[in-house]
């Protein structure tokens, strides 16, 4: 006996499948699960590298100054000017050590940008050479360009002019560094000079452009390696 066709309302019933609807309501928990784990994962792992942080770079800056203290910071002009320049960095550093808070960020920025007059100012106490000064300036000031042009795009509002000013501070200081060079000073004041100005690009692509592991591989190098060769100039004057 053949049955009867189904009718049209007939093939349009859809019974639906419990066992499915179950099943991606369980894949969506367990989604959100993973989720969750992996944030506190993350969380973990940032609590001992902050600590780390707030042992390794105040520690670190303290040596530094007890390298100018052993060089006879004290003795000179120059040599107190370093040293002054590296306890403003050592609020710097600890002040750069919390993420996530723009305002005791500006603060570090703040402490950096002074410590560049303080070593800005060391160098003047000392001959510079004019056409140094002159090459020097005009080189940093186009590559320093280049720089604040390419920070533009991800630049917060609230940022932008403390990021000019301090780009226009580290280039003098730095050419400053290269005229004391020329004029016959140390090697290693202008070297370290340049150093700090190339790590500080390091922390404003970690900051502002994109925050990885790299930026920090090689700025830390150079800005421990500038700050080293900073303290031990006053020696080298002596």
């Amino acid at each position: 006996m053949l049955a009867a066709p189904a009718t049209h309302s007939q093939r349009c019933v859809r019974i639906p499948a419990p066992r499915q609807a179950w099943g991606n309501r369980g894949t969506r928990h367990l989604d959100i699960d993973l989720r969750n784990r992996g944030r506190r994962l993350a969380g973990g792992r940032a609590a001992p590298l902050a600590a780390c942080k707030w042992l390794t770079k105040p520690v670190a800056s303290l040596a530094f100054i007890g390298t100018a203290l052993a060089s006879n910071a004290l003795e000179t002009d120059y040599g107190q000017l370093i040293l002054l320049g590296l306890l403003l960095s050592l609020l710097g550093d600890v002040l750069l050590i919390p993420e996530g808070q723009p305002r005791i960020f500006r603060a570090g920025v703040l402490a950096f940008l002074s410590g560049h007059f303080a070593y800005g100012a060391a160098f003047l106490t000392q001959a510079l050479d004019v056409t140094w000064l002159a090459v020097a300036g005009v080189a940093l000031g186009a590559a320093l360009f280049v720089v604040w042009r390419w920070l533009q795009p991800t630049l917060p509002a609230d940022m932008r002019i403390p990021v000019t000013a301090y780009l226009v501070v580290i280039g003098a200081m730095s050419a400053l560094a290269c005229a004391f060079t020329g004029a016959g000073g140390p090697l290693t004041v202008a070297v370290g000079a340049l150093a700090f100005t190339a790590s500080d690009v390091s922390v404003a692509r970690d900051r502002f452009v994109r925050h990885e592991f790299s930026n920090r591989a090689w700025g830390l190098p150079l800005y421990y390696g500038a700050q080293l060769l900073l303290a031990l100039s006053p020696a080298a004057l002596a």
